[in-house]
């Protein structure tokens, strides 16, 4: 079936220019060539054709859009055409005119003509007559043919396919590019076939990083990891200047890597891999900067000259869409000369991958206007300035020790500031340093650090850190990072980066200085700060330079220059910040520090901070503060303000004073691990008088869009909710989330603009005010739009758009200038420092603005304590050290009246005992509570599942500890579990809260659940931990629904950062009022007399349970390891589900036969009605040892036994889905009919019509596309046709890992790894169980069991194959690896294949292939296994080593097994049509009958029969084919096969046992390596066949063996040059002139040059040559390269094989005695596409050069003679293109065998000389004839000059003989003589 569109013509466009169209049809796009100039009509006269799979339906669109084409800028839109294919699907065929419409949908002039047909198999619509379409108008070439040869030239005899015909491809490539000029290099064969794997090797300079990233860490830490980054420069590059030797330096971070050097190109082409090595945090690795640098004739002795760099960091690499670059074009531009423009371009690939990612190739039609950028930057980047102000920081901390100083002090008298500090700035991979203020705590430096780079710049983020200069080492005190992203926006409204003057908090390590500081990395900003460092005051600006100005400083190096001082006010007006808190409750101290009394203290910048916060400066003014932690007096002095408070502010609190940490107390134990400090009813406060800019209107906007985020997430989490449990109306709790979202958006707008005029707005603030408010209304607008959109089959696709929406809001809500810095609580046990939270300010400032006050402001929070730095990472960190319930509040002094109206009701203050002071303004030192309530707490503990191995066994013993208050109570230990059913019911009797009853309903505290694993010995370990919040009843509500009993719910485990589980559990927390707890619900529970005092969870909150039965398949046990150093001998598997299960039967010999003898064991079990709730179902292999002994091999655990359903197949249904089976959706087949018999005729048309075309004289073509030129290659090549299916991944991938009915199960045994800790869980693989589950409710319906055959001891696994071991011969076909990870030091391999399959073992060492990492090995190898024994296919890539082991780089593993049983038939793949001889031979032993008998025979289907006129019927299908076939003598025969296969190609489509057959194919598999779990070591291409011995034995396997290169001599006669330009000085006369010669060689065989002899002293640009150049060469013709193979080195041991564009490259030089020679011009033709040589000298110009892709090319290999003259090019001072000489040549191409024949010598020699070129003699001229030489040379050149000098004498000379004569004359006149 095909749909075919011609169109005709375009009238009526307005203005002239180039014209494109594109058609478009199903998604895909098919491009017109570019007209050029065309006015008012665009005929282009081109027809399209799809080939399509299904019909066309009658909704089914076509769209034609027409372009103005630009090569420069994206094509415009002139106008589109849509039309609904109704019409055309009736009918057939329809010509239609009909008018444009633009991007409003408005029609305009411009129509178009189009013509459609439409074409099906059966011929119901618009059957083709013979050779219909054949002659296409607009076609000369005949390239169109039918889908099946549109990549296959059409010259082949016979009925099979022919190999690619490159010239069709390019046209095709053209087509589908859309461009004229496309640079061949950049076109490879997948982008134009759309293979899915890269066929080609036309690749470009491929940089691959591999980044394990740690997700699981917070924001900005992370731990060291091993960061692989692979680099591949295979590149075309396109450089400025001509005869270059360029090498390319990859630089990452301090590591450096060069390619090898080119020589004497500018289009170097490259085939190298790097490997870097990185052991970094992400963070670390994203601001890494990649830098691109080529270098012109580098070498061992000179550093060489640079061309130009490009620069990026991994960051913006890793945000690309798939963390990829791919096949683009970077920009080189030159450092040390900004107005230079661009240097040329390097295409590269980068790509940064995660553990466990693979790199995906993109499926886009690569142009060559793709440079490498982010999406969103302009493709002409800038040169800018960056200016980044340095005014003055303060508050720094001591940086020295105090003995030194004391010592100084003691001999000098000066008291010194302990600290050197200056602030250096990173940026783009350059470092900006400020001068060094000595003994300065608060340092005033003014200085600014300018940067020039190009802008937009590829670099995120800017690192300023302030450091202290010392002798020995420099150390960074603080860091700060400077996102560009948030101080700029790219938008049309946008601004340039802008910021400040603002300060920034620096946050790090604690003050007290240590000499070594263990938090040292937190100052590095890598992770989260502990305490306040200091804050410095910057700014930022960018200025975008005017590159032509001839002021300007062209180079880029950083430059410092000193600004002028600001003002105290730009930064904001101070003013005085009141912070109080009240801690109303301490639990969960760990027992490490419980025997020490405690105090909490908290900080706000510095002040608070009594043991280390002050930092004496020499000569700051003191302000007095009195109090402290227990009273006594400390002088403290507010170092971060200039004294700018007076006095009487000061005094006008009754001199109020700061009390900043609770009175030590000592903690009480709570349980085993945990202690809690006894507050009980009377809480310790803090407050802190701080002085700070005031700054909150930033704070505020930020909480305004945070809180809008909050909700919205909230909102999206509850849809999220109610999709996964199915429960009612997703779309409605959407519509309503939208509806809040728009509502606050338009709130934002309203209160965000307040303030405008408040002191120290930067520009900043107004620009950023001024984006987030568009974006906010946008948002607003959006929101309501999709809301209106929601429907029930849209919820998902909206709910994507609405996260994008939250990222963007948390991204607005990020403010990039700082203002008050955050709190911190700091634990204090002896004056140390234990355990801290950070508090972000802005969650607890109030404002008068409910939606601008933060989050947590007046509000109780629980806080959870942790370790610092390092510490809090890992085991450590996991242990709670303290949990807080804290009451924060911070706002300005004067608005503190409502600082305590959020805490619970029910308090009387109690303050601090002053004299003569007004109490009422003093905030109360502690907080006593007179009201109290009493509740029980019922916690519902009744499961939790895939908890965290804890064990060596890979199970646990888990038990739970629910804290709740100073409360807390544990449950049973299940032993050996990883799903335990604790179904227990603990009680809390009289849990004491304070606080008023109606507060603590609505929001009580919440409960604290930690999971342990019971050891025998030591303490419990730590699993994870989960929070709840209970649903609390008053004692005056009743009992009872909606809200009692409450329902069990999933909670999610954590340990660390990473998932440990879940829990299932409900928590209930009721008052106890009056009558004590008799008025309690009862606890009516089954009393479970075995478990004792154990309650079990009460009947109404307990699920409901059915009656369930499971069935198990118990298939057999593979590749188990041993246990305690004995191998496993007698196996057995154990099901448990719900505490009921079966037993499998004893493998009795687990060596001779590791299969199950009984096949099928069923068990019944009680399961909750609700799927969510079902229990995990628990698989467990134990060995049977002697004395009745039995060990755990491993288990497994399977937490959803949805899959495992049973589901009565639906009899109206087409398709099977059957038990547990998911029904496949299956990609489109094509059906492609009586294949044989169009094709020849096509070629036979195709023949005749290409003699006809031939035109006189011109030389016949070799019809090379004979039945015998074609390969299995020809078929690889063109698999983008049906001929066979190229998958870009794993077979397994494509079909559900081949488990329809047999499902592999990992038996896992061992402690399970953590985040940090390198154990992955495939190390704990034990094993693999093969079996399945089905689960049904009871009882079944009786239809299922009443069905014939059925075998109630198979159960619901009927018709499945026996498990008897099977003798089976593999076949593997190893195509090709690619991207292979370099193993030799030279970024190389020698890579060779071994397959190992159980105990035999094949190596393929003595085939290695030398230095490459993209080896062809095109190798089938044959074994022989029994399974189930020898399942498991291993195939690995080595790399040979002389010296040495032989180094694996990587290897995959095949489950041949599940292959082979499946029911998709993955043992020999299904060729695309049946043919009995040539390279398409069908391989397969069984015909397409005999497999199509057998498949309904097993399926018990009705069929096939065979019926009269290619019919065939298999289940009242009915289906259609050709019935002759050809044989090898050209006979037809008659046969069913075709129909056969045409079934087989359509089994999905059979009722109820129908499934895709996997097609003739050829998978790709990633390599791993074992040592580095997760990463791609680069892929191989291959499949597997697999035949049953049993049966008769295939034929012998296909020759996939390379294709060998053809060898073939390219003469090429230099006759003359002209117009070349001339170079010297005549040494006697000045006379311009050149001795010419001419250079030639074929690409990649540069040391294989010739010369010309030299055509001394030509005066006009003529040389006369007659000289022959001879190149052997080997050429691939599939793949238009020429292969070269030679050593890369002497001490290389063998040949590199090195594939290379075929190109000829000529050069004329001028030859000079005593100095190097003058590169004149060159010209490099390649050999496949080339412009004509023009007829004469005059004719040639330099637009042969210019405007090649415009020009008609012919190719060498196809012309095999030509002859013309090409111009000579290089480039002028000012990088323009100039002509710099024509030559005249002819090249000749011949095979080996016709150049044997007839031999010719090089330059004029023998055999077949050429006669000598006929040159003017004017070498010695000089002595010989003198007056020739003054003729030649002067007469020449100056004879107009001569001419007029003898005009002009000759006047002289009459003019002075008239003078001479005259006076004579006159006198004899006068007398009268």
């Amino acid at each position: 079936m095909a749909l075919l569109v011609h169109l005709k013509t375009i009238r009526d466009l307005r203005g002239k220019g180039d014209r494109i169209a594109k058609v478009t049809f199903r998604g895909l796009s098919l491009y017109t060539h570019v007209l050029e100039n065309c006015e008012d009509e665009a005929r282009f006269d081109e027809t399209f054709r799809w080939p399509i799979a299904s019909r066309v339906d009658e909704n089914e669109m076509l769209e034609v859009q027409v372009f103005n084409y630009s090569k420069v800028f994206t094509n415009r839109v002139i106008g589109t055409f849509k039309m609904v294919l109704q019409k055309v699907a009736e009918e057939g065929q329809l010509e239609v005119t009909d008018t444009l419409i633009d991007d409003n949908n408005t029609a305009i002039r411009a129509s178009v003509t189009i013509y459609i047909k439409y074409t099906t198999m059966d011929g119901t619509v618009g059957v083709w007559s013979d050779g219909e379409f054949l002659d296409i108008p607009g076609d000369p070439e005949g390239t169109f043919q039918f889908e099946t040869d549109s990549l296959l030239s059409g010259h082949s005899q016979g009925s099979g396919p022919a190999i690619l015909d490159m010239e069709d491809l390019n046209r095709k490539a053209m087509r589908l590019g859309g461009v004229g000029g496309l640079d061949p290099d950049c076109i490879s064969l997948a982008s134009v076939t759309a293979v899915t794997t890269n066929v080609s090797n036309k690749r470009s300079v491929y940089l691959f990083m591999y980044l394990l990233y740690f997700s699981g860490f917070p924001e900005n830490l992370g731990f060291p990891e091993n960061v692989l980054f692979l680099c591949n420069p295979n590149a075309n590059m396109q450089l400025v200047g001509l005869n270059m030797d360029p090498v390319v330096c990859v630089e990452i971070g301090d590591d450096k890597k060069y390619t090898s050097m080119k020589e004497s190109t500018n289009c170097p082409y490259y085939n190298e891999y790097f490997v870097f090595d990185f052991h970094v945090p992400p963070d670390v690795m994203f601001d890494k900067i990649l830098k691109l640098s080529v270098i012109h004739s580098k070498n061992l002795l000179r550093s060489g000259t640079l061309v130009g760099t490009f620069k990026l960091d991994v960051g913006t690499v890793y945000s690309q869409p798939e963390h990829q670059f791919y096949h683009k074009w970077a920009t080189l531009s030159d450092p040390d000369d900004i107005t230079a423009g661009c240097k040329g371009y390097i295409k590269c690939d980068i790509a940064v991958v995660g553990k466990g990612d693979n790199i995906k190739t993109p499926h886009k039609n690569v142009l060559f206007g793709n440079l490498l950028l982010p999406e969103g930057v302009p493709l002409e980047r800038q040169w800018a300035r960056f200016y980044v102000k340095i005014y003055r920081a303060e508050g720094l901390p001591k940086m020295n020790t105090s003995i030194m100083a004391n010592v100084k002090k003691a001999f000098i008298g000066e008291n010194r500031d302990l600290v050197d500090p200056y602030v250096q700035v990173l940026f783009a991979g350059q470092r900006g340093k400020t001068s060094v203020q000595k003994s300065s705590y608060e340092p005033i430096w003014n200085e600014q650090v300018v940067f020039t780079e190009m802008f937009p710049p590829l670099c995120k983020r800017m690192k300023v850190q302030i450091r202290d200069s010392d002798k020995v080492n420099d150390v960074a005190i603080g860091t700060h990072f400077i996102d560009l992203r948030k101080i700029a926006n790219d938008g049309d409204k946008g601004f340039l980066p802008t910021m400040g003057p603002a300060w920034v908090n620096m946050y790090g390590s604690t003050r007290q200085y240590t000499l070594m500081d263990e938090h040292q990395d937190l100052n590095e900003g890598l992770g989260e700060g502990v305490s306040f460092r200091a804050r410095l005051l910057i700014s930022v600006a960018v200025e975008i330079l005017d590159t032509t100005s001839t002021e300007i400083v062209s180079s880029t190096e950083v430059q410092v220059e000193p600004v002028s001082n600001i003002s105290e006010s730009v930064t904001g007006k101070i003013e005085e910040f009141f912070l109080f808190g009240s801690f109303l409750e301490a639990t969960m101290i760990d027992r490490k520090i419980g025997d020490k009394p405690i105090s909490f203290e908290v900080t706000i910048g510095n002040y608070g901070n009594q043991i280390d916060g002050v930092s004496k400066p020499s000569a700051a003014k003191k302000k007095k503060k009195e109090g402290g932690g227990g009273g006594e007096s400390d002088e403290e002095e507010s170092e971060l303000i200039q004294q700018n408070s007076s006095e009487d502010e000061a005094d006008d609190d009754g001199d109020l004073v700061s009390v900043s940490s609770s009175p030590p107390m000592k903690p009480v134990i709570t349980d085993r691990n945990y202690f809690h400090l006894p507050y009980f009813e009377k809480k310790p406060c803090i407050y802190i008088k701080s002085w700070w800019q005031d700054q909150r209107r930033r704070l505020y906007n930020s909480n305004i869009m945070d809180k809008i985020a909050d909700k919205l997430e909230e909102g999206l989490n509850d849809v999220q909710e109610i999709i996964k449990t199915e429960t009612a109306y997703p779309e409605r709790r959407l519509r309503g989330v939208l509806e809040e979202l728009s509502t606050g958006c338009n709130r934002f707008v309203t209160l965000a603009n307040k303030d405008q005029n408040q002191a120290g707005r930067t520009k900043l603030d107004k620009e950023r005010l001024k984006s987030c408010m568009r974006e906010m209304e946008s948002m607003g607008q959006q929101a309501k739009l999709i809301r209106s959109q929601v429907k029930r089959n849209t919820v998902r696709d909206k709910l994507k758009m609405v996260q994008n929406f939250l990222h963007r809001l948390r991204f607005l809500a990020d403010e990039p200038q700082h203002s008050i810095p955050d709190v911190f609580v700091w634990m204090m046990s002896s004056n140390k420092r234990i355990a801290y939270a950070r508090i972000p300010s802005k969650d607890i400032l109030y404002s008068i603005v409910d939606e601008e006050t933060g989050r947590d402001c007046g509000k109780v929070k629980a806080v959870f304590l942790r370790l610092p730095g390092k510490k809090g990472f890992g085991p450590a960190g996991w242990t709670v050290q303290a949990k807080m319930e804290m009451y924060l509040w911070l706002g300005l002094n004067k608005q503190r009246k409502d600082f305590l109206s959020g805490l619970p009701n029910g308090f009387e203050e109690n303050k601090a005992p002053r004299t003569g002071s007004c109490l009422q303004s003093l905030p109360p030192i502690s907080l006593v509570y007179n009201m109290k309530q009493v509740f029980q707490l019922r916690a519902h503990m009744y499961q939790a599942r895939s908890l965290f191995a804890a064990d060596s066994s890979g199970l646990s013993d888990p038990f739970a500890r629910v804290f709740f208050s100073t409360h807390s109570q544990v449950t049973e230990v299940l032993s050996e579990t990883l799903c335990p059913t604790w179904d227990q019911l603990l009680v809390f009797d009289d849990v004491e809260l304070f606080g008023e009853a109606s507060e603590l309903r609505d929001d009580p505290p919440i409960i604290v659940v930690e999971v342990y694993d019971q050891d025998t010995v030591g303490k419990a370990e730590f699993i994870g931990r989960t929070f709840a919040k209970p649903i609390t009843k008053m004692c005056d509500e009743h009992y009872g629904p909606p809200r009692f009993p409450p329902q069990l719910e999933y909670y999610q485990i954590y340990r660390g950062n990473s998932t440990a589980g879940d829990l299932l559990a409900a928590f209930e927390l009721l008052q106890i009022g009056q009558g004590g707890r008799a008025e309690l619900p009862a606890i009516n529970g089954p009393t479970d007399s075995d478990r004792g005092p154990i309650l079990p969870v009460p009947m109404g909150i307990r699920p409901v349970l059915s009656r369930y039965r499971i069935e198990v398949l118990f298939w057999g046990l593979r590749d188990l390891k041993r246990v305690n150093l004995a191998q496993v001998d007698r196996p057995r598997v154990d099901i448990e589900c719900a505490g009921r299960g079966v037993q499998s039967a004893l493998i009795v010999n687990f060596k001779k036969n590791p299969n199950f003898s009984t096949l099928v064991k069923w068990f019944e079990v009680d399961l909750p009605e609700n799927e969510l709730l079902h229990p995990p179902l628990n698989i467990r292999v134990v060995d049977c040892r002697a004395f009745g002994r039995y060990t755990l091999v491993g288990s497994h655990a399977v937490t959803s036994l949805r899959r495992f359903i049973y589901s009565p197949p639906d009899k109206t249904q087409n398709n099977w889905a059957s038990a547990g089976r998911p029904t496949h959706t299956m990609q489109d087949t094509f059906l492609v009919l009586s294949i044989h018999i169009t094709r020849f005729d096509i070629f036979e048309k195709e023949e005749k019509k290409k003699k006809k075309k031939k035109k006189k004289g011109e030389v016949e073509e070799d019809d090379e596309t004979d039945e015998r030129m074609l390969d299995w290659w020809s078929k690889y090549f063109a698999s983008i046709e049906t001929l066979m299916e190229v998958y870009n991944k794993e077979l397994e991938a494509e079909y559900d890992n081949f488990e329809d009915w047999l499902h592999t199960f990992n038996l896992y045994r061992g402690k399970a790894g953590d985040d940090d800790e390198a154990a992955l869980d495939d190390d704990r693989i034990v094993g693999r169980f093969k079996g399945s589950m089905c689960m049904y409710k009871l009882p079944l319906t009786e239809e299922i069991t009443r069905e014939a055959g059925f075998d109630p001891n198979m159960g619901m696994f009927q018709s499945i194959p026996h498990n008897d071991p099977i003798n089976v011969l593999v076949r593997v076909f190893v195509v090709r690896a690619t991207d292979l990870h370099p193993a030799d030091v030279n970024g190389k391999a020698d890579p060779y294949v071994i397959i190992k399959l159980g105990k035999s073992e094949l190596k393929d060492k003595e085939n290695y292939i030398s230095k490459q990492l993209n080896p062809v090995f095109g190798k089938a190898f044959d074994m022989e296994a029994t399974f189930p024994m020898e399942s498991m296919l291993t195939v690995s890539v080595y790399d040979w080593d002389l010296v040495g082991t032989d180094d694996l780089i990587g290897e995959t593993k095949i489950d041949l097994e599940n292959r082979y049983y499946s029911k998709h038939r993955a043992t020999c793949g299904i060729a695309n049509n049946y043919s009995v001889h040539g390279y398409n031979m069908w391989r397969d032993p069984m015909k397409p009958s005999q497999i199509l008998a057998k498949l309904c025979k097993e399926g018990k289907l009705d069929g096939p029969h065979y019926g009269p006129g290619g019919r065939v019927k298999v289940a009242n299908r009915i289906f259609m084919g050709a019935t002759e076939i050809e044989d090898e003598t050209g006979l037809k025969k008659q046969t069913d096969e075709h129909l056969a296969l045409t079934v087989l190609k359509h089994w999905e489509e059979i009722p109820r046992v129908g499934c895709k057959l996997i097609p003739e194919h050829v998978e790709t598999r990633p390599l791993f390596h074992p040592e580095k779990p997760g990463i791609e070591q680069g892929r191989i291409e291959m499949w597997v066949d697999m035949f049953p011995m049993d049966m008769p034995a295939p034929g012998p396997a296909i020759d996939i063996s390379p294709r060998k290169p053809k060898n073939f001599e390219l003469r090429v006669i230099i006759w003359n040059t002209d117009d070349v330009v001339l170079e010297d000085d005549a040494f006697m006369t000045g006379e311009k002139m050149s001795d010419i010669y001419v250079k030639g060689w074929l690409k990649g065989q540069q040391e294989d040059k010739q010369d010309t002899d030299v055509h001394y002293h030509s005066l006009t640009g003529e040389g006369n040559f007659n000289w022959r150049f001879v190149f052997p060469f080997d050429y691939l013709m599939a793949e238009e390269k020429i292969v070269i193979s030679k050593k890369e080195s002497m001490f290389s041991w063998d040949e590199t094989e090195y594939k290379i564009p075929a190109r000829l490259t000529l050069q004329v030089w001028d030859a000079d005695h005593f100095s190097a020679d003058d590169f004149l011009g060159a010209i490099e033709l390649d050999l496949n596409r080339f412009p004509r040589g023009a007829k004469t000298a005059k004719q040639c110009s330099i637009g042969m050069v210019q405007n090649e892709a415009e020009l008609p090319c012919i190719s060498i290999f196809k012309q095999k003679r030509v002859k013309g003259w090409w111009p000579f090019v290089a480039r002028d001072e000012n990088d323009e293109m100039e002509l710099t000489g024509k030559v005249e040549a002819e090249l000749h191409l011949m095979s080996a065998e016709e150049a044997e024949k007839s031999p010719v010598g090089l330059g004029r020699n023998e055999p077949d000389p050429l006669e000598k070129p006929n040159r003017p003699d004017t070498s010695l001229m000089w002595f010989v004839n003198p007056l020739k030489s003054i003729r030649y040379f002067i007469w020449h050149n100056y004879r107009w000059l001569i001419l007029k000098a003898l005009g002009l004498l000759l006047l002289l000379l009459l003019l002075g003989l008239f003078l001479y004569s005259f006076p004579g004359y006159l006198v004899k006149k006068m007398l009268g003589a």
